[in-house]
This record gives structure tokens, sequence and C-alpha cells, in this order.
């Protein structure tokens, strides 16, 4: 099989920790390859331009990170990093939910700082959506949330964390967030983690 992945995207990312987590990374070739250009490696395989891409032996090629989680937990016989089953299973899944809403909120916001127009309502508007959702993870957290052996829902949320802290600087998200903060402290000393970290950028 092969990854194809760009080392700036967060949604890349969590594939390439989820590897390193449940073992396959033997199985898994990773190729970095490059976005936002008519001669990359990556368009024969999906010539939508994202990432990550998970071409399979057969030469199946699945987008998605979370489609593509859904097949890696299928390729190893530990614990799954989505459960499917019961209420524990459910609720695993409603915070992987909110994780990737909570991802998608402030890539749109950081889009728009890097590619757009820069419009201050557009802008306002991100950021409103980004400190509530914040605010209500940090919540979840208080109560118990994002909690137990690492999972799918734990994955997300702290790539989702580190990519701001590392490519959103405009952005104080831990302010005021020490649960937040603490949990990406720790999840992020993680190997999967500490090999797959994105670079920085001023932004």
């Amino acid at each position: 099989m092969r990854l194809f992945y760009a080392s700036g995207s967060p949604y890349a990312r969590i594939v390439r920790v989820a590897l390193r987590e449940l073992g396959l990374t033997a199985r898994v070739e990773e190729v970095e390859v490059t976005l936002r250009d008519p001669n990359s490696a990556l368009l024969p395989y999906n010539p939508g331009g994202k990432v990550p891409a998970l071409q399979l032996d057969n030469g199946t090629v699945i987008n998605e990170s979370l489609l593509v989680l859904a097949y890696l937990d299928t390729q190893h016989a530990g614990r799954k990093l989505l459960p499917m089953d019961g209420s524990d299973g459910w609720k695993a899944l409603s915070e992987l939910g909110r994780a990737y809403a909570f991802l998608d909120a402030v890539t749109v916001w950081n889009r728009e700082l890097r590619f757009g127009q820069k419009a201050p309502g557009v802008i306002a508007l991100e950021r409103e959506r980004a400190d509530r959702a914040a605010d209500a993870l940090e919540a979840a957290l208080v109560g118990g949330g994002y909690a137990g052996p690492l999972d799918a829902a734990q994955i997300v949320l702290a790539a989702a964390l580190e990519n701001f802290a590392r490519r959103h600087k405009v952005w104080d998200w831990r302010s005021g967030r020490p649960k937040l903060s603490a949990f990406l402290d720790r999840i992020a000393a993680r190997p999967s983690f500490s090999e797959t970290i994105q670079p920085e950028i001023d932004l």
C-alpha cells in the first residue's frame, strides 16, 4: 500500500499517526507529494489533489482521512481506533465528529488568511466559531471526554490543536483553556506525533 501525504496537512498527519499507533508502517509506503501543483505526483491517483490518499495493493485509492482510518482499522488485530458498537462506541464517534468539525472550522479561517481576500467579516465569523468550539471542547475535557486509551477522536483533536499551534499562530487557543493545553502536551509526547510533526509557518 502507498499513502500519499503532504507534511503540512493535518488530515494527512492524522493517518500517519494512526499508521504508527497501529503498527502498520512496514506495510504502507509513505509518499510525500506537493499540493496546489499541476505537476504533483498525486494527481494520477487523486485528480482532486487532496491528501491523504491511500492506494491499496489492488490499485483502489481511498480518499478522505476518516475513510482511510476506517480501512486501516480492518488491517490489524488490535483495539480499534474507531469503535463501532455499544454506547461507548457511539460516544467515541460523537467525540470524533466534534474534533473533525473543530479542525474543519479553523481550516476555513486559515485558508482565508493564506489564500483568500482576508475578508474581515469572514475572519470574524470563523474566529467566533473557533472560540465557541474550543470552549465546548474544554468543557468536554473537564467532564471526562476524550479520555481512555488512544482512539481516533483523540488523534484528530490533538492533530488539530498542534496544527493550530504550529500553523495558525494568529489564534491563541491555549489561553484560558488549561485542559485542552494539557491534553495536547500529553499526546504530542507520543512517538507517533513526534515522528510526524508538521513544519511551522508564521501565520
